[in-house]
């Protein structure tokens, strides 16, 4: 039995905030508060693409991914996310030399289940190398890295066709399996479809459901598919991401949300969302964001997107003989109504964060090119700033606009603007801060102006200036959160 949800079902859902408190003795504490800021510098890994990166209760994060070769599964561990990118590389396993499994090996992602570890990965035959079906291996041994592995053969469908990207999760005591899978008189590349899991990891039983078809302009684009799906569980809602179009410049990622309480095999539980909600963005230098997965940051509090995509456009042949899809790192955010917003593929080096203010549940933006203060931004990107040695050295700091590189947070008539860095001293001067630990909480940071020192970065009647502080309420008004 197959259940199919309509793609003309589009919509958006609610869900609460991921956040985590934040009090202060004696001052205003905001109703809704940021998570604390992550620290990672992209790219996690080169020439790694379909990351997987799995968080464990050994304390290790595991990192596993598609090499360019399609010739083997490697496997990474360290205690943080940044560790990975200089971690050790294991080979757990090799294709075969004949026969299944012996040619694209795809797309591994590594689990814990009933105390043994698995990795669900995709492979062709040496005689018909498309001919893509999804494997399942298995280890007993407390460090995958190291222990033996055992092949449990393929994840049998309804159909026997091109199928790819498994993964698994758990709702309400029930575990899924996810994948993507060519279907007979359906004239796409691949859908997405669900089932549970049967009495194994590397079985499933009764109804399969499709979830979506891609349809759309943005589905299409080079090929019809509909592949990657993968799921981020927050506070009664499960947001299930896709990737869509071919591997390209075109590639990108959609949406599916369902309620947790919801039947995840009903069709008519999940809801479309009608746009791409990560894609290619010239500005920063990204390309083909997709096939990704979720983590965890190493104090719990934030959900991390993991992905991979090009630094260049333009690629020369099929972008599958292309090497050179990196693995990277960002922080997912939620709007007002709980939905993710993953916002844009930042640019390369460090992770950008958000500045909110301490005494209000509002954060610094740029509104055209002004810097204010508001408490649901969009796009995310106006309110993302990379924290970048300070223009003029000396320990200082400078905030370049995430969406618009090369443009700076600096001051011009006690003003703060986003505006291009022109070279000169005087631009340099104007962007550089002394960061400081939070005036009205060292928890936080404040931000002092290096060529009029004294004066600090100030949110006042919903803008932000530079401005002398000499209270309580103007220290509160000069501390900000990074999220």
């Amino acid at each position: 039995m197959v259940s199919v949800v309509s793609d003309n079902r589009l919509g958006r859902v609610a869900a609460l905030v991921l956040a985590a408190v934040i009090c202060v003795v004696g001052l205003p504490v905001p109703s809704a508060t940021a998570s604390p800021a992550v620290r990672y510098t992209n790219p996690i890994a080169e020439r790694r693409a379909d990351p997987h990166i799995f968080k464990h209760t050994d304390g290790f994060y595991y990192f596993t991914a598609t090499v360019p070769e399609y010739d083997r599964i490697v496997l990474r561990r360290a205690t943080t996310i940044q560790g990975l990118a200089s971690a050790p590389e294991t080979v757990i396993w090799r294709k075969h030399s004949s026969g299944e499994m012996a040619a694209h090996i795809w797309a591994p992602e590594i689990h814990f289940i009933n105390g043994k570890w698995y990795v669900y990965f995709a492979a062709g035959r040496s005689d018909d190398i498309w001919r893509i079906r999804m494997y399942v291996l298995e280890s007993s041994s407390a460090n995958p890295v190291t222990g033996t592995w055992t092949e449990r053969g393929r994840i049998t469908t309804p159909w026997d066709t091109f199928s790819l990207d498994a993964s698994t999760f758990v709702n309400n005591g029930v575990r899924y399996l996810l994948w993507a899978q060519q279907e007979p008189g359906i004239s796409t590349n691949s859908n997405v479809y669900i089932a549970r899991m049967g009495a194994n990891p590397w079985t499933i039983t009764g109804t399969v459901t499709r979830l979506t078809v891609p349809t759309l302009a943005w589905e299409t684009r080079g090929y019809k598919v509909a592949e990657g799906p993968t799921v981020l569980q927050r506070n009664g809602k499960i947001f299930l991401t896709y990737s869509a179009s071919a591997t390209d410049a075109n590639y990108c990622l959609g949406l599916l949300t369902a309620s947790a309480s919801a039947d995840l095999l009903n069709a008519a539980s999940w809801t479309k969302n009608p746009n791409p909600v990560f894609t290619t963005n010239d500005a920063t230098g990204q390309y083909g964001p997709g096939h990704n997965s979720f983590t965890v940051s190493e104090d719990g509090l934030s959900d991390v997107m993991v992905y991979h995509d090009r630094n260049y456009r333009d690629i020369n042949g099929d972008p599958l003989n292309d090497p050179n899809r990196r693995t990277r790192v960002q922080k997912v955010y939620y709007k007002a109504d709980g939905t993710p917003d993953f916002g844009i593929p930042v640019a390369d080096g460090p992770v950008p964060v958000r500045l909110k203010a301490y005494n209000a549940t509002s954060f610094v933006r740029h509104w055209e090119y002004r810097a204010k203060l508001e408490a649901n931004v969009s796009p995310l990107a106006d309110s993302q700033f990379k924290l970048v040695p300070g223009l003029t050295g000396s320990g200082t700091v400078s905030l370049e606009s995430t969406n618009f590189p090369g443009y700076y947070l600096r001051h011009r008539n006690n003003e703060l603007w986003v505006e291009r860095n022109d070279g000169s001293a005087l631009f340099r001067n104007d962007a550089s801060f002394s960061q400081r630990a939070g005036l009205a909480a060292s928890s936080a940071v404040s931000f002092e102006s290096v060529n009029f020192p004294g004066l600090y970065v100030r949110n006042s009647n919903g803008l932000v200036n530079l401005q002398a502080v000499s209270d309580a309420q103007g220290r509160a008004d000069a501390t900000f959160v990074l999220e």
